[in-house]
């Protein structure tokens, strides 16, 4: 599905190193690692959005990707429903789109008009709308409470479970969402930024235990 062959020094890249990492259908991976380590910024170059790494990163032909950003960026001149139109959703998958998350009585708000948790709902609702291979979030749970956090958490549990073939990367601060939502841990660290662990996740110790590990031997 996608091939990360990165050296960072070879393209100018002030932030990333060198990443070698396949992400397979199915893989349901959490990004952990330092604040301000990086990454949100490969999770940007993953979605094509940092030019200098487009060739070290190969994706599969028509690979579709859906992005939820820390921010929502919904048009703010759009309802809902018309934000989900945008990306080429027709009437019954903007439905049943909304349904999925939650905001059937929320489709003809404007994106001020909805709280951040119903916002970020919108915008994931937008990054399924394209039918992604590959799911990418980045901080989906940050600001939101914690009960609004693990209802969103459950809510992309849930969708994951009824695609088992879409692949997910999820960039978070908290071990504890990989515990809940991932079968597979990266921990980015260093300056410049590596992988300082790619493994599935087992029974043998918890994503929590891992990071925790690893924040102590690169201290």
């Amino acid at each position: 599905m996608l091939e990360l062959h990165i050296d960072g020094a070879g393209a100018g890249h002030p932030i990333l190193g060198r990443i070698d990492a396949q992400v397979q259908p199915g893989d349901r991976i959490c990004l952990l690692g330092p604040s301000g380590v990086g990454k949100t910024t490969l999770l940007n170059g993953i979605a094509g959005l940092d030019r200098r790494l487009g060739a070290m990163i190969r994706r599969r032909s028509g690979l579709r990707v859906g992005y939820l950003f820390q921010e929502h960026r919904l048009l703010p001149w759009r309802t809902v429903r018309q934000n989900l139109a945008m990306v080429g959703a027709n009437l019954a998958a903007i439905e049943r789109l909304l349904g999925e998350v939650g905001l059937s009585e929320a489709g003809d708000c404007l994106p001020d008009q909805l709280s951040l948790g119903m916002a970020r709902r919108a915008a994931l609702a937008r990054a399924l709308a394209v039918e992604p291979d590959l799911l990418l979030l980045d901080e989906p749970f940050a600001s939101l409470d914690p009960d609004r956090a693990a209802e969103l958490r459950q809510l992309i549990a849930r969708l994951l479970d009824a695609q088992p073939g879409m692949a997910m990367i999820c960039v978070t601060h908290d071990a504890r969402d990989a515990d809940d939502l991932a079968n597979r841990l990266w921990y980015l660290d260093g300056a410049p930024a590596s992988l300082r662990w790619d493994q599935p996740l087992g029974d043998a110790a918890s994503a929590s235990q891992i990071s925790a590990e690893l924040r102590l031997h690169h201290a």
